[in-house]
Protein backbone atom coordinates (compact mmCIF):
# COMPACT_ATOMS: atom_id res chain seq x y z
CA UNK A 1 0.00 0.00 0.00
CA UNK A 2 1.36 3.46 -1.09
CA UNK A 3 1.69 5.91 1.89
CA UNK A 4 0.06 9.14 1.98
CA UNK A 5 1.83 12.58 2.08
CA UNK A 6 -0.33 15.37 4.02
CA UNK A 7 0.71 18.59 3.11
CA UNK A 8 -1.94 21.32 5.31
CA UNK A 9 -1.13 22.97 8.88
CA UNK A 10 -2.11 22.57 12.23
CA UNK A 11 -4.44 22.00 13.74
CA UNK A 12 -6.04 20.77 10.20
CA UNK A 13 -2.79 18.31 9.66
CA UNK A 14 -3.50 16.04 12.96
CA UNK A 15 -7.73 16.02 12.75
CA UNK A 16 -6.73 14.75 9.02
CA UNK A 17 -4.10 12.55 10.01
CA UNK A 18 -6.53 10.50 12.79
CA UNK A 19 -8.46 10.02 9.98
CA UNK A 20 -6.47 8.66 7.30
CA UNK A 21 -5.09 6.38 10.41
CA UNK A 22 -8.62 5.18 10.97
CA UNK A 23 -8.37 4.18 7.36
CA UNK A 24 -5.74 2.21 7.77
CA UNK A 25 -3.22 4.15 5.99
CA UNK A 26 -0.03 4.76 6.59
CA UNK A 27 1.07 9.23 7.20
CA UNK A 28 3.67 11.28 6.24
CA UNK A 29 3.23 14.58 7.45
CA UNK A 30 4.94 17.46 5.82
CA UNK A 31 3.07 20.92 6.47
CA UNK A 32 3.72 23.62 3.78
CA UNK A 33 2.50 26.46 5.58
CA UNK A 34 1.72 27.34 8.50
CA UNK A 35 -1.53 29.10 10.11
CA UNK A 36 -0.71 33.13 11.68
CA UNK A 37 -2.98 34.63 13.94
CA UNK A 38 -3.28 38.93 11.82
CA UNK A 39 -4.69 42.07 14.60
CA UNK A 40 -8.00 42.60 13.98
CA UNK A 41 -11.26 45.19 15.48
CA UNK A 42 -14.38 43.94 15.14
CA UNK A 43 -17.09 46.36 13.39
CA UNK A 44 -20.48 47.62 14.66
CA UNK A 45 -22.57 44.46 13.99
CA UNK A 46 -25.81 46.41 13.66
CA UNK A 47 -24.23 47.13 10.20
CA UNK A 48 -24.48 43.41 9.02
CA UNK A 49 -27.29 40.77 8.89
CA UNK A 50 -24.83 37.69 9.32
CA UNK A 51 -21.19 36.37 9.33
CA UNK A 52 -19.93 34.38 6.56
CA UNK A 53 -17.04 32.01 7.59
CA UNK A 54 -14.92 30.04 4.43
CA UNK A 55 -12.14 27.86 6.97
CA UNK A 56 -12.37 26.93 10.18
CA UNK A 57 -9.27 28.63 10.50
CA UNK A 58 -10.93 31.64 10.81
CA UNK A 59 -12.64 30.67 14.14
CA UNK A 60 -8.95 28.72 15.38
CA UNK A 61 -7.41 32.50 14.74
CA UNK A 62 -9.75 35.19 15.16
CA UNK A 63 -8.74 35.06 18.66
CA UNK A 64 -11.25 37.22 21.62
CA UNK A 65 -12.85 39.42 19.28
CA UNK A 66 -14.68 36.50 17.96
CA UNK A 67 -16.94 36.65 20.80
CA UNK A 68 -18.56 40.01 20.30
CA UNK A 69 -19.38 38.63 16.84
CA UNK A 70 -21.70 35.51 18.43
CA UNK A 71 -25.31 37.48 17.98
CA UNK A 72 -24.58 37.23 14.14
CA UNK A 73 -25.77 33.72 12.33
CA UNK A 74 -23.42 31.99 10.54
CA UNK A 75 -23.30 30.78 6.86
CA UNK A 76 -20.57 28.34 6.38
CA UNK A 77 -18.74 26.45 3.75
CA UNK A 78 -17.90 22.96 4.84
CA UNK A 79 -18.99 20.74 8.15
CA UNK A 80 -15.84 21.44 9.43
CA UNK A 81 -15.88 25.26 9.46
CA UNK A 82 -19.26 24.84 11.11
CA UNK A 83 -18.64 22.55 13.75
CA UNK A 84 -15.67 24.68 14.62
CA UNK A 85 -18.11 27.98 14.93
CA UNK A 86 -20.65 25.81 16.82
CA UNK A 87 -18.26 25.14 19.39
CA UNK A 88 -17.13 28.71 19.50
CA UNK A 89 -20.77 29.84 20.35
CA UNK A 90 -22.12 30.87 17.27
CA UNK A 91 -25.74 29.82 15.74
CA UNK A 92 -25.50 28.03 12.02
CA UNK A 93 -28.11 29.25 9.46
CA UNK A 94 -26.53 27.44 6.80
CA UNK A 95 -23.82 24.82 5.48
CA UNK A 96 -22.37 25.08 1.81
CA UNK A 97 -21.25 21.61 1.20
CA UNK A 98 -18.29 23.03 -0.76
CA UNK A 99 -19.13 25.76 -3.52
CA UNK A 100 -19.22 29.10 -1.83
CA UNK A 101 -20.76 31.24 -4.89
CA UNK A 102 -24.09 28.08 -4.75
CA UNK A 103 -23.79 29.23 -0.77
CA UNK A 104 -24.49 32.73 -1.53
CA UNK A 105 -26.60 32.19 -4.01
CA UNK A 106 -28.84 30.19 -1.19
CA UNK A 107 -28.84 33.14 0.80
CA UNK A 108 -32.45 34.87 0.57
CA UNK A 109 -32.75 38.33 -0.27
CA UNK A 110 -29.55 40.91 -0.27
CA UNK A 111 -27.68 40.63 3.10
CA UNK A 112 -24.97 42.65 4.06
CA UNK A 113 -23.00 39.54 5.51
CA UNK A 114 -19.20 39.87 7.25
CA UNK A 115 -16.43 37.74 5.91
CA UNK A 116 -13.78 36.33 8.28
CA UNK A 117 -11.13 35.69 6.10
CA UNK A 118 -7.70 34.62 5.69
CA UNK A 119 -5.04 36.68 3.48
CA UNK A 120 -5.40 34.52 0.56
CA UNK A 121 -9.07 34.35 -1.22
CA UNK A 122 -10.61 34.28 -3.48
CA UNK A 123 -12.98 36.93 -4.74
CA UNK A 124 -16.44 35.85 -5.78
CA UNK A 125 -19.73 37.95 -7.08
CA UNK A 126 -22.70 38.07 -5.40
CA UNK A 127 -25.95 40.13 -4.81
CA UNK A 128 -24.86 40.05 -1.36
CA UNK A 129 -22.91 43.12 0.53
CA UNK A 130 -19.51 41.36 1.49
CA UNK A 131 -17.52 42.91 4.16
CA UNK A 132 -14.23 41.61 4.28
CA UNK A 133 -11.48 41.22 7.73
CA UNK A 134 -8.58 39.25 7.69
CA UNK A 135 -7.81 37.39 10.29
CA UNK A 136 -5.23 35.19 9.57
CA UNK A 137 -2.64 33.82 7.38
CA UNK A 138 -1.28 31.02 6.08
CA UNK A 139 2.60 31.74 5.91
CA UNK A 140 4.65 29.39 3.96
CA UNK A 141 7.19 27.51 5.09
CA UNK A 142 10.45 27.95 3.50
CA UNK A 143 12.09 24.64 3.81
CA UNK A 144 9.30 22.19 4.83
CA UNK A 145 11.35 19.23 4.16
CA UNK A 146 9.21 17.45 1.28
CA UNK A 147 10.15 13.78 1.06
CA UNK A 148 11.00 12.05 -1.88
CA UNK A 149 7.58 11.79 -4.02
CA UNK A 150 7.87 8.79 -6.16
CA UNK A 151 5.13 6.05 -5.20
CA UNK A 152 3.65 8.53 -2.97
CA UNK A 153 -0.14 10.07 -3.00
CA UNK A 154 -0.19 13.42 -1.81
CA UNK A 155 -3.41 15.10 -0.43
CA UNK A 156 -4.01 18.48 -2.13
CA UNK A 157 -6.44 20.54 0.09
CA UNK A 158 -6.43 24.01 -1.45
CA UNK A 159 -5.17 25.63 -4.46
CA UNK A 160 -2.30 27.30 -2.97
CA UNK A 161 -1.12 24.02 -1.51
CA UNK A 162 -1.29 22.06 -5.15
CA UNK A 163 0.62 25.46 -6.39
CA UNK A 164 3.10 25.31 -3.58
CA UNK A 165 3.40 21.54 -4.14
CA UNK A 166 4.01 22.29 -7.43
CA UNK A 167 6.77 24.45 -7.26
CA UNK A 168 8.67 22.50 -4.51
CA UNK A 169 8.19 18.99 -6.33
CA UNK A 170 10.82 17.90 -8.83
CA UNK A 171 10.11 13.75 -8.99
CA UNK A 172 6.15 14.02 -9.57
CA UNK A 173 5.86 11.30 -12.11
CA UNK A 174 5.46 8.51 -9.66
CA UNK A 175 3.04 10.74 -7.80
CA UNK A 176 -0.98 10.55 -7.28
CA UNK A 177 -2.88 13.90 -6.38
CA UNK A 178 -6.18 13.54 -4.61
CA UNK A 179 -7.44 17.39 -4.35
CA UNK A 180 -10.23 18.41 -2.65
CA UNK A 181 -11.51 20.68 -5.69
CA UNK A 182 -10.99 20.98 -9.37
CA UNK A 183 -9.10 23.96 -8.54
CA UNK A 184 -7.07 22.70 -6.12
CA UNK A 185 -6.31 19.75 -8.79
CA UNK A 186 -5.71 22.58 -11.52
CA UNK A 187 -3.26 24.35 -9.43
CA UNK A 188 -0.83 21.62 -8.94
CA UNK A 189 0.12 21.16 -12.88
CA UNK A 190 1.04 18.72 -15.28
CA UNK A 191 3.46 15.61 -14.56
CA UNK A 192 1.47 14.09 -12.26
CA UNK A 193 0.87 10.09 -12.19
CA UNK A 194 -2.82 11.09 -11.64
CA UNK A 195 -5.10 13.47 -10.30
CA UNK A 196 -8.69 12.45 -8.73
CA UNK A 197 -11.00 15.21 -7.56
CA UNK A 198 -12.52 14.53 -4.22
CA UNK A 199 -16.79 14.97 -5.01
CA UNK A 200 -17.19 17.54 -2.33
CA UNK A 201 -14.51 19.88 -1.12
CA UNK A 202 -13.97 18.41 2.70
CA UNK A 203 -11.38 16.18 4.47
CA UNK A 204 -13.29 13.02 4.53
CA UNK A 205 -14.31 13.11 0.85
CA UNK A 206 -10.74 13.92 -0.08
CA UNK A 207 -9.21 11.39 1.95
CA UNK A 208 -11.33 8.61 0.69
CA UNK A 209 -9.86 9.02 -2.75
CA UNK A 210 -6.87 8.81 -1.29
CA UNK A 211 -7.62 5.77 0.59
CA UNK A 212 -8.51 4.71 -3.20
CA UNK A 213 -5.02 5.88 -4.80
CA UNK A 214 -3.13 4.32 -1.58
CA UNK A 215 -4.65 1.00 -2.35
CA UNK A 216 -3.82 1.57 -6.01
CA UNK A 217 -0.35 0.54 -7.55
CA UNK A 218 1.56 3.25 -9.10
CA UNK A 219 1.42 3.02 -13.00
CA UNK A 220 3.93 2.46 -14.91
Amino acid sequence: MRKLLLLRPEPGLSQSAKRAGDLGLEVIACPLFRVEPIAWDAPDLSDYDASLLTSANAVRAAGPGLESLRELPVYAIGAATAEAAQQAGFNIAAVGESDIEQLLAAIPGSQRLLHLAGENRREVDSAHRIDRITVYRAAAIDSPGLPRLDGLVAAVHSPRAGARLGQLAADRAGTAIAAISAAAAEACGPGWERIEVAEKSDDESLLAVAAMLCHTSPRK
